[in-house]
């Protein structure tokens, strides 16, 4: 009975996005895969407002001085297992903004990464297949609900 309940859990994975100081390009075309054009929600896939009951954690936008510590709190808030994936070119290697005065990034200098997906912003099919990614690696990784 819990190999099914696990199993089941698995099927409806929620993801938590954070935004350390993006553009805001990643995270409008994070927010489209969500409507009913390309319905990521057909996966089971849904989003979270609160890191305590995510699975996934999407983090878009280079790791800011002001969003670094409040990133690393988010992320110690989410339970095991969880997956972190990087969305864009800001958060993989800062993009534009690197060696800027008030950037800290790139994301994996402060936390494991396990799936990048670059663009500027990505293309839609491409953030798609790395959620899915994401969600796999989470089945492998024994991912189970943690919202009681």
């Amino acid at each position: 009975m819990e190999k099914l309940l696990r199993w089941s859990r698995s099927k409806s994975p929620w993801i938590y996005h954070l935004n350390t100081g993006s553009c805001n390009g990643c995270d409008i075309e994070l927010m489209a895969l969500l409507g009913p054009k390309y319905d990521l929600e057909r996966f089971g896939i849904k989003l979270t407002g609160t890191p305590k009951h995510a699975d996934i954690v999407v983090v878009t936008g280079p790791v800011t001085t002001k969003s670094k510590d409040r990133m690393l709190r988010i992320l110690s808030q989410i339970p095991e297992p969880k997956v972190v994936v990087s969305l864009g070119s800001c958060p993989m290697s800062c993009n534009v903004f690197k060696g800027s005065y008030c950037v800290e990034g790139p994301l994996d200098r402060w936390t494991h990464v396990d799936v990048s997906i670059g663009g500027c912003p990505p293309k839609p099919e491409a953030m798609m297949e790395g959620i899915l990614q994401a969600v796999k690696i989470l089945k492998e990784k024994g991912g189970e609900d943690k919202r009681g």
